[in-house]
C-alpha cells in the first residue's frame, strides 16, 4: 500500500512538473511562472530519492546547469579569466605596461607639482624654516598615505573583472546584493562565465546579514545610488577643472620668461588650447597615444632631475621634513591659515583615481610597479627640490616650478610641461567620456551618440555633446576666474569628494563580498576616511572664493542622472504592472486575431519576463502581423564584458504554432553595440536556430527519461512481492552486500538500454517544419516594432512627483537619443505605436 502511494505521488510529480498552459512547449513552473530556456526542463527531473537503484544514473545524465551560490567560492578569481588577470604574463610584458601606463593613469598626478606649492604658500607665508618643511611633510604623507597606500595596496584589488571605478564598484555590489533599482535581474545571468567570481569564506554569516539588509531596505539601495551618482557627478567636474587648471599652470610659466605676457594673455593662449585640445577629441587618440608614455616619462624624469638637482646645490637638510612632527609644528605656527592651506596641499594627490578608473586598460601590477618605482620617487624629489628653492628663495612661492629649473632648461621643460598638461586633460576628458557611457548602460544617464574611435580598442570613444559641454565649462572656467589659485579652491573639492565615495564603496566591498576581518575592515574608513574628512573641511572653507563650482556642477549631474533613473525604474514597473497575460494570448489562438504574414517582427522592450503592453497595441493598430514574433529585450548585466557566444537568451512564449520568442540580449557596460543591424540581425537568427535545435534535444531526452523513471517504477513494484527465501525487499536494503549487488545489478541493466533511448531524434519533423517557416520568415525580411512611448505620472501623484516626471523626465526623453537612431535602423524598416505609460 505503501508503495502504491508512493507510485502515485511520483506519478503526480512527474504530471505537474510536465504540465503547461495551453500547450505541451511553453515551459511553466506550478505557479505559472515561466521555466528560464537556460536551464532546460528536463535538468528539473532530478529524483530527490537517493536510494533508487538508477536515480545515481539518471544525476550523472542529467546535465543539469552548474549553479553557484556567489558566497561559496574564493576571492576575485574569475571562471573563465580574461586578459586583465594572465598569470603567464612575463616580467618584461608586465614592465612594458607598466611603460604604458604613465601616459595614462599618472598624467594628472604628474602635473601638480605645477601648482601645489603655489597654492599653499599663497594661504601661508614663508616666514621660517617650518613653514617650507610643514608644506613639505605634508605633501610627503598625503601622497604616501592616499595613494600609495589606499589606492596602490587596497583599492586597486577591489576590480570587477579587471575594471576599475566608481560604477565598476557599484557593479561588483550589485552582483552579489540585489541592490539595482530596476528590478530586472534573472537567474540565467549568473551563468555567464564573467558573471561569477571566487570568494572567501570566513565571516561569511555576517556578510550574508548584510546583503539581506541591503536587499530589504530601499533606502539603502537608494543612498548607494546616490553614493555612486555623486561620485560620478565629481568625475565629470574633474573632466572640467583638469583642463583648465594644467594649461593655465604650463602657460603661466611664460609670464616670468617674456616681459609683456601678463594674465590676459596665459587665459588667451590658455582658451586657444583648450579649443584645440577639445577639437580633436573626435579624431580618437589612437594616432597619437603613442606619444603619451614617452612624453611622461620624460616629464617624470625631468622632475627627479630637477629635483636632485636643486637639493644639492641649495639646501639637502629639506629631507628633515620626512619627521612628521613638522606637520604638528606646521599646524601650531600657523593655525587658522595652516588649515586653509590643506586645500592646496590635496592637490598633490589629484588623479589618484585615475589609477583606479584607468584599471580596465592595465592591469594591477603594472600600474603599482609604475607608481611604486617611477611616480612615487620623482614627485618626492620634485617636491622636495621645490622645498629646497624655496628655503633660499621664499619670495619665489608664486613661481616656485618655473623659477626653480635652471635657466638653461627653461623652454625644454616649459615644452614638455604644456604637452604634459594636455596629455594630463586627454586622459581626463577620456575618462569623463567612459564615465559617462557606463552611466548609460547602467540607466543613470540619458542616451548619447557614442563614437568609437578606435577599431582594435573599444575603450576609446567619443561623446560629441559631451565633449562641447566640457569645452564650454572649460572656457567659461579659465574666463571667469583667471588665476590658478583660484581654480585650484575648486579643484580640491572635487578630488576629495570621489575619494570619500571609493572609501565608502570599497568598505562594503570589504564587508560583503571580501568579507574581511571585522576589525581591517573598518579600520580602512576610519584610517584613510578620517584624513580625507579632514581635507574635505579644509577645502568647503574655500566655497566662497570658487568652491562652490564643483557643487554646482555634481548637482546638475547628479539631478539628470538620479532623474533618469527615477523615471526608467517607474517606466519599468509600469511596463511590468500592464504586461498582458498569456491566457489572452491563447484565446487570440495562433492566428493572434489578425492575419500572420511572411515575416520577422522584432518587438523592442524592456520586459525581461512576460508580454509587454504595447504588443497589445500593435495588434490593435495594424492590419495584419508577421508569422514570426520575437520579443528583443536589450539588458545591460553588472559585469565589464559579456562573451559573444553568451549575448542571446531565449525563451518560446505560447505554443510552437503561434512562433512567438523572447529575447534577451545582454550586454555588460563596457561592452561596445557598434554592430549595424544587419549582423545583429543575422547573429540573432543563428542564436534562434540553436535554442531550437537545443529545445528539440531537451524534448526528446526528457520524453525518454520519463519512460525510464516510469519503467523503473514498476520494475520496483514488481520486486516488491515476496522472494523465495522470504526475504522481502525492505529486509534486504538492510543487508549493505545484497543492496550494493542490486543497485549494481540495476544500474547495469538500466546503462544496457540507455544509449537507444536516450539519443534525441535527428529527423523531428516538427523542428524541420519550424526551421523552414523561420528560413522563410527571414527571406521576407526584419521590420522594428518600436513604441513611441511617453511617460506622465498619475493624477493623484504628489506635486513633486508630478514635476520631475511630466516635465523634468519628459524634456530629458525629447531631447536624448531615440532607439532608433541608437540601433542604426533604416526608417523603412521600422513601424511606431504611440503609448502613454502612467506611473
Amino acid at each position: 500500500m505503501e508503495q502504491e502511494d508512493r507510485i502515485e505521488e511520483g506519478s503526480s510529480r512527474l504530471l505537474r512538473r510536465s504540465s503547461v498552459t495551453g500547450s505541451s512547449n511553453d515551459y511553466r513552473w506550478v505557479d505559472g511562472s515561466e521555466v528560464d530556456s537556460e536551464s532546460p526542463p528536463w535538468s528539473l527531473f532530478e529524483e530527490r530519492e537517493s536510494g533508487d537503484g538508477y536515480g545515481s544514473m539518471r544525476r550523472r545524465l542529467v546535465k543539469k546547469p552548474k549553479r553557484v551560490d556567489s558566497f561559496d567560492v574564493e576571492a576575485m578569481e574569475i571562471a573563465g579569466a580574461n586578459y586583465h588577470h594572465l598569470k603567464d604574463v612575463s616580467i618584461w610584458q608586465t614592465i612594458a605596461i607598466a611603460f604604458q601606463t604613465l601616459g595614462v593613469v599618472y598624467g594628472d598626478m604628474g602635473t601638480s607639482p605645477l601648482y601645489v606649492f603655489a597654492d599653499v604658500f599663497s594661504k601661508v607665508h614663508i616666514e621660517a624654516d617650518v613653514d617650507v618643511l610643514g608644506a613639505l611633510s605634508l605633501v610627503i604623507y598625503t601622497i604616501a598615505l592616499i595613494p600609495l597606500a589606499k589606492y596602490v595596496f587596497v583599492v586597486l584589488k577591489a576590480n570587477d573583472n579587471g575594471e576599475g571605478g566608481t560604477f565598476a564598484l557599484y557593479s561588483l555590489i550589485c552582483r552579489y546584493a540585489k541592490v539595482n533599482m530596476l528590478p530586472n535581474r534573472q537567474p540565467a545571468d549568473e551563468h555567464i562565465s564573467s558573471f561569477k567570481l571566487k570568494l572567501p569564506t570566513p565571516e561569511l554569516e555576517r556578510a550574508l546579514n548584510i546583503k539581506e539588509t541591503l536587499e530589504k531596505r530601499s533606502s539603502l539601495k537608494t543612498l548607494i545610488l546616490l553614493l555612486v551618482l555623486m561620485g560620478t557627478s565629481m568625475i565629470i567636474g574633474d573632466g572640467i577643472l583638469t583642463p583648465a587648471i594644467s594649461v593655465m599652470s604650463a602657460v603661466s610659466g611664460l609670464q616670468g620668461q617674456i616681459k609683456s605676457f601678463d594674465t590676459n594673455a596665459v587665459v588667451v593662449v590658455s582658451i586657444i588650447i583648450l579649443v584645440a585640445l577639445f577639437s580633436i577629441q573626435k579624431f580618437g587618440t589612437g594616432k597619437v597615444g603613442f606619444m603619451f608614455a614617452p612624453v611622461l616619462a620624460l616629464w617624470f624624469f625631468s622632475l627627479g632631475s630637477i629635483g636632485i638637482y636643486n637639493l644639492v646645490k641649495y639646501d639637502l637638510t629639506v629631507i628633515r621634513a620626512l619627521n612628521p612632527a613638522y606637520i604638528y609644528l606646521f599646524f601650531k605656527k600657523n593655525s587658522n591659515n595652516a588649515w586653509s592651506a590643506l586645500g592646496g596641499c590635496v592637490l598633490c594627490v589629484t588623479g589618484a583615481e585615475a589609477m583606479f578608473a584607468d584599471l580596465g586598460h592595465f592591469t594591477v601590477p603594472a600600474i603599482q610597479i609604475a607608481f611604486t618605482c617611477v611616480v612615487f620617487p620623482c614627485l618626492l624629489l620634485a617636491y622636495m627640490g621645490q622645498a629646497a628653492y624655496l628655503m633660499k628663495h621664499p619670495e619665489s612661492a608664486a613661481r616656485i616650478f618655473y623659477d626653480s629649473v635652471p635657466a638653461s632648461l627653461f623652454w625644454p621643460v616649459f615644452v614638455t610641461a604644456a604637452l604634459a598638461a594636455m596629455i594630463a586633460s586627454q586622459a581626463m576628458i577620456s575618462a569623463t567620456f567612459s564615465c559617462v557611457k557606463q552611466s548609460m548602460a547602467l540607466g543613470c544617464f540619458p542616451r548619447m551618440k557614442i563614437v568609437h574611435t578606435s577599431k582594435r580598442r573599444m575603450g576609446q570613444i567619443y561623446i560629441p555633446m559631451i565633449n562641447w559641454f566640457l569645452m564650454i565649462m572649460c572656457i567659461l572656467v579659465v574666463a571667469i576666474f583667471r588665476r590658478t589659485t583660484d581654480i585650484a579652491n575648486a579643484y580640491g573639492i572635487a578630488e576629495v569628494g570621489v575619494m570619500l565615495v571609493s572609501t565608502a564603496l570599497v568598505t562594503l566591498v570589504m564587508l560583503l563580498i571580501w568579507q574581511t576581518n571585522l576589525f581591517l575592515a573598518l579600520c580602512f574608513p576610519l584610517v584613510f576616511g578620517s584624513v580625507e574628512l579632514i581635507y574635505l573641511s579644509a577645502v568647503l572653507s574655500k566655497i566662497r572664493e570658487g568652491g562652490w563650482l564643483p557643487l554646482a556642477f555634481a548637482s546638475v549631474f547628479l539631478s539628470v542622472m538620479y532623474i533618469w533613473n527615477y523615471g526608467s525604474v517607474l517606466k519599468y514597473q509600469s511596463e511590468v504592472r500592464e504586461k498582458i497575460s498569456t491566457d489572452f494570448l491563447f484565446e487570440l489562438g495562433s492566428t493572434l486575431g489578425t492575419v500572420r504574414v511572411p515575416g520577422i517582427g522584432l518587438l523592442y522592450n524592456e520586459l525581461v519576463q512576460g508580454i509587454p503592453a504595447i504588443f497589445g497595441q500593435f495588434l490593435l493598430t495594424l492590419p495584419a502581423i508577421h508569422s514570426t514574433i520575437v520579443f528583443v529585450c536589450i539588458k545591460y548585466v553588472p559585469i565589464p564584458v559579456v562573451p559573444q557566444e553568451e549575448r542571446f537568451l531565449f525563451r518560446r512564449v505560447g505554443p510552437k504554432d503561434y512562433h512567438i520568442f523572447r529575447c534577451i540580449a545582454r550586454y555588460g557596460y563596457k561592452d561596445v553595440r557598434k554592430e549595424d543591424h544587419h549582423a545583429f540581425e543575422q547573429l540573432l537568427m543563428e542564436s534562434l536556430e540553436k535554442f531550437l535545435r537545443k529545445e528539440s534535444d531537451d524534448l526528446a531526452l526528457e520524453s525518454n527519461l520519463n519512460e525510464l523513471e516510469f519503467d523503473n517504477i514498476s520494475e520496483r513494484l514488481r520486486d516488491s512481492s515476496p522472494t523465495p527465501g522470504g526475504i522481502d525487499v525492505n529486509e534486504e536494503l538492510r543487508i549493505p552486500l545484497m543492496e550494493e549487488a542490486r543497485r549494481t545489478s540495476s544500474e547495469e541493466s538500466l546503462g544496457a538500454r540507455l544509449p537507444s533511448s536516450i539519443m534525441a531524434s535527428g529527423d523531428d519533423p516538427s523542428l524541420e517544419y519550424e526551421l523552414s517557416a523561420l528560413r522563410e520568415a527571414m527571406d521576407s525580411g526584419f521590420t522594428y516594432l518600436l513604441a513611441q512611448g511617453d511617460v506622465r505620472a498619475k493624477k493623484n501623484s504628489f506635486f513633486i512627483k508630478k514635476l520631475v516626471i511630466n516635465y523634468f523626465y519628459a524634456f530629458l526623453r525629447r531631447n536624448c537619443r531615440g532607439g532608433a537612431a541608437t540601433m542604426r535602423v533604416p526608417h523603412m524598416n521600422i513601424m511606431q505605436v504611440g503609448m502613454t505609460y502612467m506611473v
